[in-house]
């Protein structure tokens, strides 16, 4: 039990540098640098979206509370997109809206985990999750998955080898941050059949269920009839609408354990900021010629980074994970030395290690950070690097 000067145990292990010493490094060097460790994106929203076209004259009382649940303007518009999307309709009320995914991720572990509770977590991941589910007090039982899928890969046996009596939820993200793999239906079947056995909660991180670069959009997973009674999904206008800085998401699931989030929500940020959920609802409305035409943007930024690095083509979101060791010198434990010497030559990288503790030789790499020519250019200045002997 802490006491002045001590913080809670649950705090211990989580850090503000999520991207370790790299950052530090970078300030200090100085002069122009590609950033390409943050899944953001270097396009404007559409002008109805920006935080300037927001104004009291046109919304009366623009900056008082929202709903919990949401402004209505807003929640009419997740309402007709995921209709639109997915031919599925949700009903109004068991959406939520949230302040991002980060934030509305992190309800939902607080809604649904008991401190103690194990998430398995398949890796590699998103980097900020493993301290989602730490700071509720859950722990993450990192499952190595994201780098093996394919013939011959048993994903239900591996997640059901982490399976213990703690165990209460699996975390399922597809098209997936950091790879941009998208689950098959055997994989996504095999998934379930874990969850069925075991009475698990499945989290569903949508935040790429938008941006996808094959012929024709994969389906989401939540959408699985077997899934759904037990799947609480998150979304964010973050990635596919370029509102990362307007902290927008929402969540959806089943009506019962809605209410219980919405009760959670009420203590956490009781509402999301107003004049962004009016930006929010204008994405909606009014973004689909701008998401179709990032989608081509970002896939052409995709098709150059796996070319040049000599993987395949990710199948959605935003990133590209690669296995550094063909650059690594023997002695070498880790990419550490090979991020330092890719900032040295201009280029900011994430390290794998942030992505699960089987990936320290990894790195990740966002394409949809700066635009095309800025990717070519950072691409050419890692090219000696990426030599091979």
């Amino acid at each position: 039990m802490p006491r002045f000067p001590l913080v809670a145990d649950t705090s211990q292990s989580l850090s503000s540098k999520v991207f370790s010493k790299l950052a530090q490094k970078a300030r200090e060097r100085g002069g122009h640098i590609h950033p390409l460790h943050v899944g953001d994106t270097y396009r404007e929203p559409i002008l109805a979206a920006r935080a300037e076209s927001q104004r009291t004259g046109a919304t009366p009382h623009l900056h008082t509370y929202s709903p919990v649940q949401g402004e209505p303007v807003l929640l009419d518009a997740i309402h007709q997109r995921l209709i639109e999307r997915t031919g599925h309709e949700v009903p109004r009320g068991d959406l939520q809206v949230m302040s991002g995914a980060t934030s509305g991720i992190s309800v939902v572990c607080e809604t649904l985990l008991n401190p103690g509770d194990e998430v398995l977590l398949p890796s590699p991941y998103w980097p900020l999750i493993r301290g989602i589910i730490a700071a509720r007090g859950g722990v993450p039982v990192e499952v190595p998955v994201f780098d093996r899928l394919g013939e011959g890969f048993d994903l239900e046996a591996a997640l059901e080898a982490a399976v213990t009596e703690r165990t209460a939820m699996l975390y399922l993200n597809s098209p997936h941050n950091p790879t941009g793999a998208v689950l098959c239906a055997r994989d996504l079947e095999g998934a379930i059949r874990v969850a069925e056995r075991h009475d698990l909660w499945v989290l569903c991180d949508e935040a790429y269920m938008d941006i996808w670069f094959d012929e024709v959009a994969p389906e989401p997973i939540w959408l699985h009839p077997r899934l759904r009674p037990r799947a609480v999904v998150c979304h964010t206008l973050s990635k596919s609408y370029g509102l990362a800085g307007a902290r927008i998401g929402y969540t959806h699931g089943p009506s019962e354990v809605m209410r219980a989030i919405r009760s959670v929500q009420t203590f956490q940020t009781y509402c999301a900021a107003k004049p962004m959920q009016y930006a929010a609802a204008a994405a909606l409305r009014e973004g689909h010629a701008w998401l179709d035409e990032s989608r081509t943007l970002y896939r052409e930024a995709a098709e150059l980074v796996s070319t040049r690095l000599g993987i395949p083509r990710p199948r959605g979101g935003t990133f590209v994970l690669f296995d550094t060791s063909p650059y690594l010198r023997d002695e070498d434990e880790d990419a550490f030395p090979f991020l330092v010497s890719c900032l040295e030559a201009g280029v900011l990288l994430t390290p794998g290690s942030a992505c699960g503790a089987d990936f320290k030789k990894w790195a990740r790499l966002c394409f949809t950070s700066a635009p095309y020519n800025e990717i070519v250019k950072a691409m050419d200045a890692l090219a000696p690097l990426l030599a091979r002997d």
